[in-house]
């Protein structure tokens, strides 16, 4: 979707986000028909009771109206700055609705899994410093392809960072596994991290995952804002199930991962025979990066149906697994099947028709990338100079600092870094990445795209 660029003046200045307790809601309103026919006192005259009755019947009905919203209804408001961004209703099955809105929501907590590879860890610190936030949490995973030295260098640098040590929400996976291009390990250790996010940090709402080559388009100040208003059952995941040329040449192959019983990497091993589509679950396909709910990838790690693991097994001999395990998962499980957003909430640029790698981008994929309202964007070359005009432009961040936000309280005296004392974490101060996002997310959420777009 691209963004009208007219609309960039919408919000120049940041927008401070306070949070306050829930109020308590008003007490239904009584029959207006008996409200109509109550007797006057005596000494009233009868002239005003008509207009006193007819303007309290106004005040009450938009009382009424200002504090609920219809069970049935399927509007999903974004109640507070849906004037500020939000130029339609965003719409929802009345059954992801919650109890009556507050004005001004908790922040959610995010979860992130950053991996690399070899020569990815100095990109993998300045992803990590572009997404950071204290309230939120994060698994960092170099891979085993990667030397010791790496691994080791990136593993000082996080316990020595004065940020991440005094907060505690950055863990690095020490063993690394061995991932395979294609394979089910990218599986096996995107599952292996949410396990350690779930043990380890159990009060987040979304799990996303990322590469070193992803970077932020908005701030987390501009992220929490807009998911605060949505749905936390909500997954944003691309999905299709007409997998096309992809059941030959993907689905009906088998092919062994040699990341699974071997310490160096190889290619993905295939045997000549081939086997049939299965018949206990339907396909699904789309892109490997995603958001899924808390609840969702609590089913995937433990599975109360049996689904994932079978899933799992089947995806097991899979080329290119990640593009279709989770989907499968989701779009077979009717607990979830209706929570899907058909988004991966990135800016890729592909060929027409798309080739085997997206096109790495460059400062002239700016204007698209901004105009594409999406939170994030892959592919990026090391330090290339497209970064530094994201960081300047987009997330005011410094080098080598994090991505300022409401929560920095300290001194700005002698060039010092607000950020290193951390202050309210509910504290948000939204910008024009809001703004952006805030427009993708109504779009995706509208009667249009969100029901229809789901698992078929």
């Amino acid at each position: 979707m691209q963004t009208k660029r007219n609309c960039e003046h919408c919000s120049k200045m940041d927008i401070k986000h306070h949070h306050h307790p829930r109020t308590k809601a008003p007490a239904t309103m009584k029959s207006l028909s008996s409200f109509v026919h109550l007797r006057p006192p005596p000494g009233i005259d009868r002239k005003w009771i008509i207009p006193l009755g007819i303007g309290s019947i106004i005040s009450l009905a938009l009382l009424f109206l200002t504090s609920f919203s219809s069970p049935s209804s399927p509007l999903l408001l974004f109640p507070y700055f849906s004037s500020l961004y939000l130029h339609s209703p965003v719409f929802a099955e009345s059954k992801l609705q919650s109890s009556p809105f507050s004005p001004l929501p908790t922040p959610p907590r995010l979860a992130y899994l950053i991996s690399g590879s070899l020569g990815d860890g100095d990109m993998l610190k300045r992803t990590l410093l572009a997404l950071y936030h204290p309230r939120n949490y994060y698994v960092v995973h170099l891979d085993l392809e990667a030397p010791e030295k790496e691994r080791a260098e990136l593993k000082a640098y996080l316990d020595s960072h004065q940020l991440f040590s005094k907060v505690g929400n950055v863990r690095m996976i020490v063993k690394a596994n061995l991932i395979t291009y294609r394979g089910p390990t990218m599986v096996a250790n995107t599952l292996h991290a949410a396990a350690i996010l779930l043990r380890e940090a159990g009060d987040w709402d979304w799990f996303i995952n990322l590469s070193a080559s992803d970077y932020p388009l908005v701030t987390q100040d501009d992220l929490l804002h807009v998911f605060s208003y949505l749905m936390k059952n909500l997954n944003f995941i691309d999905h299709t199930s007409n997998i096309g040329w992809k059941e030959y040449h993907r689905a009906r192959p088998v092919i062994v991962d040699p990341g699974l019983s071997m310490l160096k990497k190889g290619d993905l091993l295939q045997i000549p025979q081939r086997r049939s589509v299965p018949t206990a679950f339907k396909l699904f396909t789309g892109s490997a990066w995603m958001m899924l709910s808390h609840s969702f990838v609590d089913y995937c790690i433990w599975g109360w149906d049996n689904l994932p693991r079978t899933v799992l097994m089947y995806y097991a001999n899979f080329v290119s697994s990640p593009e279709g395990y989770f989907h499968t998962v989701i779009c077979n499980a009717k607990e979830f099947q209706n929570t899907t957003v058909n988004h991966d909430l990135h800016f890729i640029s592909w060929d027409n028709p798309p080739k085997q790698h997206p096109h790495f981008l460059t400062v002239d994929d700016m204007t698209r990338m901004i105009d594409s309202n999406a939170p994030f964007a892959r592919k990026f070359l090391k330090d290339d100079p497209v970064l530094d005009k994201i960081d300047a432009e987009l997330l005011f961040r410094s080098p080598d600092r994090v991505v300022p936000g409401g929560w920095c309280i300290g001194p700005t005296t002698n060039g010092s870094d607000p950020c290193m004392v951390v202050g309210n974490t509910t504290l948000l101060r939204p910008g024009r990445g809001a703004i952006r996002l805030g427009r993708l997310t109504a779009s995706l959420l509208s009667e249009k795209n969100f029901k229809p777009r789901q698992c078929k």
